[in-house]
């Protein structure tokens, strides 16, 4: 009944489609993917070994976490829970978190990790009952098992070799404690500064609880990342896996109405119902219309708006209302502003004898190359060519996907508080902190907290992080005075903050100290620093003092003097008088000039007058010559 074909690379993909309205089945190189543990005690068992990651929970991708096993006298399968023992491994103040080591078999692994979950246990390791390579620990496919608490699975979880839970138990029976470090740092490669992920995902609504799981992610990620991928920080791609009908069954109703293209793409029935709602060709064709869209989208330089458009057909189309439709896709594609015919031109002609480039190309996809192993399970994410285990939540895949840049690298997204480990809500995690002004220098990262010196309001603050950090720069006196002293009495206030940083904090004239603490009052008139004049009385003022004369007399501050207020104004009287004086003066000066002025010119003119009709007494005498003819 089933039939196998040739894939590229001469892979066998040994993909069917179980008939009469069952769930299609894989066969593929599934890859088990792992992480570290290091046994720190004791002697005998110390040594670092490989873990399989469980596919639920949420493992700590770039982060490690200390422990110590317990392995319980009873009930030490987990299928129960611990309720009602005397059990409980909440974490107190001070205490070293505890891992639950399980044995494997008689209940699925996810209901193990939800009764160590409740009982207080930070992560929980099941030791393999068989020798064997160690195998990726799944949620259950079976509906009765789809429980609420799936997801609501937060410990991490692996699975460890039967051999090494053999020898934890040994020792833990003879009362040695035995302490292990998980580590993902290096569970995720990273390569570059870019991390390429890629989701394998499905349009198909009707699934249970891994379609809405799945969905609820896509609308939480889908701002974060926008964000990633239009700052360039990551590669993303869409995927979606099809399979293809037997040849032998092409022409049956069961493959028309669950395939496209002659039996080339199929997907399952979404409610395993033939004779009802929507078919498996439907899903493929809305899987090719949003892997077009992403093409197109790309096309435009604007990949990032492929999880605008599958966020809004998710709301605006789904199955339940019967809306799954081509209408009400065009609709949403042209909300978005693009245009619908360069939609259907990459979709094609879908009953056609012929491959579909876009399908064809998912196909090849779906076999694992490298380190990666065929994708086979839906949804699926791989991140730097490793498929992410774990539940599918924003925090823990965004976790996941900055563990793959090198430290240091990872954008700021990845420290912001959606990434926070909680470290610095006790204690400050061991940092600087300022209780007065708000300020610490614990920051929470998904790799843990870290201890650096704060910017705050601009001013950027300097030292180890850890027991000092000192506010810098122009601005300092505006945080918290710089941290410096700063004190206000009888209406006065005085700060010993300086905006040079190199002058740290001083106290002002009038006091002294530290500077940071404190700083005193100086007694200048007790110190006999001020009002040492004759006839001077000394009062010591908060920051300052006043100097005061006894009698008739004036003080001079800038002389330390004093002097009489009568002769000051006598003195005063005088230099008037003299100034009237002078004044006086220099009117009567200038009007005797003036007059003798005009006199000496009135003299020179009566005497060029005179000169013209009179003869002066020394002009000799002119002869008279008459003219001819005259008497």
């Amino acid at each position: 009944m089933y039939k196998t074909r040739k894939i590229k690379h001469g892979v066998l993909a040994c993909i069917c489609l179980i008939l009469l309205g069952s769930l299609p089945c894989c066969w593929g190189r599934f890859v088990v993917e792992k992480n570290n543990l290091r046994v720190t005690s004791p002697g005998s068992v110390r040594g670092i070994y490989e873990c399989a990651i469980g596919n639920f929970g949420v493992p700590q991708y770039g982060g490690t976490m200390l422990g110590s096993v317990f392995y319980p006298k009873a009930n030490q399968k987990a299928c129960n829970t611990f309720q009602d023992s005397d059990i409980t491994w909440k974490n107190k103040p001070g205490g070293i978190p505890i891992f639950l080591l399980a044995d494997r078999g008689d209940c699925y692994f996810t209901l193990k990790a939800w009764n160590a979950q409740n009982a207080g246990a930070a992560a929980i390791l099941v030791a393999d009952d068989r020798i064997e390579p160690l195998i990726t620990m799944d949620t259950p496919e079976e509906t009765d098992a789809q429980a609420d608490y799936l997801q609501n699975i937060s410990i991490p979880s692996a699975l460890i070799s039967k051999e090494l839970g053999e020898r934890m138990k040994k020792e833990l029976s003879k009362g040695e404690m035995v302490s292990i470090n998980l580590d993902w740092r290096e569970a995720l490669p990273h390569p570059d500064e870019r991390v390429e992920y890629e989701f394998w995902t499905n349009s198909n609504d009707e699934c249970g609880p891994k379609c809405e799981s799945q969905l609820t992610f896509v609308r939480n990620f889908k701002g974060a990342a926008q964000i990633l991928e239009q700052k360039g920080y990551t590669q993303f791609t869409p995927h979606y896996i099809t399979w293809y009908c037997p040849e032998a069954f092409i022409l049956s109703q069961q493959c028309k109405s669950q395939c496209i293209n002659h039996g080339r793409y199929c997907a399952p029935d979404p409610e395993q119902d033939f004779s009802r709602g929507y078919d498996g060709r439907d899903v493929v064709v809305q899987n090719l219309r949003q892997a077009c869209f992403f093409k197109v989208a790309k096309e435009n330089g604007k990949p990032w708006q492929w999880w605008d458009y599958v966020t809004d057909f998710s709301i605006r189309c789904p199955m339940k209302e019967k809306k799954y439709t081509k209408q009400c896709a065009d609709l949403v594609i042209q909300s978005l502003g693009y245009d619908v015919r360069k939609i259907d031109k990459c979709i094609g002609d879908i009953e056609a004898d012929v491959d579909n480039s876009i399908l064809k190309a998912e196909q090849e996809a779906q076999i694992g190359n490298g380190s990666r192993g065929d994708v086979t399970i839906l949804p699926t994410l791989v991140i730097n060519n490793r498929q992410y285990r774990g539940k599918l939540d924003k925090g823990a895949v965004l976790k996941a996907i900055c563990s793959g840049f090198e430290e240091t690298t990872e954008p700021a997204i990845c420290l912001t508080r959606d990434m926070e480990t909680n470290e610095c809500l006790q204690n400050n995690g061991g940092c600087w902190q300022d209780k007065a002004a708000n300020i610490s220098a614990c920051r929470d990262t998904f790799r843990g907290r870290v201890c650096h010196c704060p910017i705050v309001q601009g001013v950027k603050f300097i030292g180890d992080g850890y027991t000092h950090c000192e506010a810098s720069g122009a601005l300092r006196c505006g945080i918290n005075n710089g941290g410096c002293w700063k004190g206000s009495k009888d209406g006065r206030t005085y700060s010993a903050c300086i905006d040079d940083h190199k002058n740290g904090c001083k106290c002002p004239p009038g006091f002294r100290g530290d500077g940071v603490k404190e700083c005193e009052d100086i007694d200048e008139c007790k110190e006999k620093t001020a009002c040492q004049c004759q006839h001077c009385s000394c009062r010591n003022t908060w920051g300052s003092y006043e100097c005061s004369c006894s009698g008739n007399l004036l003080y001079i501050h800038e002389h330390d003097t004093c002097i009489s207020k009568d002769s000051n104004r006598e003195v005063s009287w005088g230099i008037m008088w003299v100034i009237v004086l002078g004044f006086a003066l220099a009117g009567v000066a200038g009007y005797a000039i003036y007059k003798y002025r005009i006199r000496r010119y009135m003299d020179s003119e009566i005497r060029a007058i005179m000169a013209q009709y009179m003869p002066l007494d020394n002009q000799g005498d002119v002869p008279n010559h008459l003219p001819q003819g005259s008497v």
